[in-house]
């Protein structure tokens, strides 16, 4: 399996971290972002998405967007389960794993997409104001993650899953649209200072 990556984007590192809990070993092919190497032809007849992380199995199959990559990991190694055990586990891990990527993730991202000088070539136009919105958004967000946490060891309740990757990779990708946790958010600080204990977490 080849895993095209870049240290420099959350979507792979979510990927990473997935792929060390399981101990899948990938190859990984580093595709360059800042100088667009997602945009080339070469990698848009891989993925016309021209999106990363892109996952080619040695079949040639392609699978891209992060969750789905996660589930083809899950399914091909179910130990230790990411995505919940039991059928009610499951849907408890789906939903706050999509509550994280969209009342969170998604803000934080337009937060850096619409301000960071290092996307207005590739953000046409940037909107401050959404920005700006954005961040606000997220700020909000992390409150309401602190409250849930303050009754839940983890994400998605009492055990480790993709709910708790993706929202260890959103916060610690907050320093780029300069967004914070608070003082007052102990329960969330508890949480990161755990999981990013992980040796995972450095995938």
């Amino acid at each position: 399996m080849k895993l095209y990556d870049s240290t420099r984007a959350p979507g792979p590192r979510r990927v990473r971290i997935f792929a060390a809990e399981k101990g899948i070993a990938m190859d990984l092919v580093p595709i360059d972002l800042g100088k667009l190497e997602h945009w080339t032809p070469e990698f848009t007849k891989l993925n016309p998405w021209q999106g990363i992380p892109a996952l080619v199995l040695d079949d040639g199959t392609m699978i891209s967007e992060t969750v789905a990559i996660c589930r083809y990991l899950e399914a091909r190694q179910p130990e230790p389960p990411l995505f919940g055990r039991t059928a009610k586990d499951q849907g408890v891990v789906e939903m706050w794993n999509r509550r994280i990527e969209l009342g969170l993730f998604t803000h934080i991202t337009n937060a850096f997409r619409h301000a960071h000088p290092a996307m207005a070539e590739r953000e046409k136009p940037q909107v401050a104001e959404w920005a700006e919105v954005s961040r606000s958004r997220a700020s909000e967000q992390l409150a309401v993650l602190d409250k849930h946490l303050a009754d839940h060891e983890f994400a998605a309740g009492s055990s480790y899953s993709i709910a708790d990757i993706t929202l260890m990779v959103a916060i610690d990708f907050m320093r780029l649209p300069k967004i914070a946790m608070t003082d007052d958010m102990i329960h969330l600080r508890r949480w990161h200072a755990m999981v990013a204990a992980r040796p995972s977490s450095a995938a």
